[in-house]
């Protein structure tokens, strides 16, 4: 049972989150989990490891999916592309969702930290996409596509994250969407792969229904603001202050988990 202070400080939480995926289709999903353990203090909780994954991943998944639909009104979604890659994804996110339950919470905390310093670096270092054109589809692109997506899911089931900083360089480099295609597009991808995740972990008794409210409300609001100041934002400055914090977090988190064991 969250305290009053903890369902403001998870609703905070949830905007931050929201406002992230709202502006540039990812990145904040990255940091609800150690939010949640740290921030909101679900540490205590038992088995707060695997809670704050299944929690996390489903009010993700449902805030992505509302949040998308500003940028559908807008045109700003590949459904093609994006509805091959999500349904690929849903069989990697089932897996990835199983293999992380079943993986200690110690042990899943430390891989999460390592994968948020990888993640953080990429979007330090990569330049993000630059296609302006959707080029035609042949089978060689629909079966990269199919398996980049499985890719995907399977490492968003695995560590509940929506995976938007992992789908958008995917659907730009291999779906060969316009990268301003990919931010909408990877908001329909980030809501499968929560919602199938989240879900699973909810099946196993691992979601806590306050948080995922709390961080809806929350993500709601930072959704829609982020959707709105989309256009015109330096998002490479954006990516590099993501970038920075990711890295900091994860190192936080690893250095922690090391003292743990």
């Amino acid at each position: 049972m969250l305290t009053p202070t903890q369902v403001l400080l998870s609703v905070f939480s949830g905007f931050f989150v929201g406002f992230s995926l709202g502006l540039i289709g990812g990145g904040g999903s990255i940091l609800a989990v150690p939010l949640l353990l740290y921030f909101v203090g679900l540490s205590g909780y038992p088995d707060a490891v695997h809670v704050a994954v299944g929690s996390t991943a489903l009010a993700v998944g449902l805030n992505a999916f509302i949040n998308s639909a500003y940028h559908l009104r807008r045109g700003n979604v590949d459904l093609k592309t994006g509805t091959i890659f999500a349904t690929a994804g849903v069989a990697g996110s089932l897996l990835g969702a199983q293999v992380g339950r079943t993986t200690p919470g110690g042990y899943l905390l430390g891989l999460f930290a390592i994968s948020m310093i990888a993640i953080g670096l990429y979007m330090l270092l990569s330049r993000g996409g630059t296609r302006e054109t959707v080029a035609p589809y042949p089978r060689r692109r629909l079966v990269l596509v199919v398996l980049a997506g499985f890719a995907v899911g399977f490492l968003s089931g695995f560590l509940g994250i929506g995976g938007g900083f992992l789908n958008v360089p995917a659907l730009v480099y291999i779906g060969g969407i316009d990268v301003r295609l990919a931010v909408g597009t990877s908001l329909i991808c980030v809501g499968t792969f929560g919602l199938v995740t989240g879900i699973e972990y909810l099946l196993a008794g691992k979601v806590l229904l306050s948080v995922v409210l709390a961080y809806l409300s929350g993500g709601l609001a930072g959704g829609y603001l982020g959707a709105r100041l989309a256009v015109g934002i330096d998002r490479r400055l954006l990516r590099s202050i993501y970038g920075v914090a990711i890295v900091l977090a994860g190192i936080y988190i690893l250095l922690k988990t090391l003292s743990v064991v």
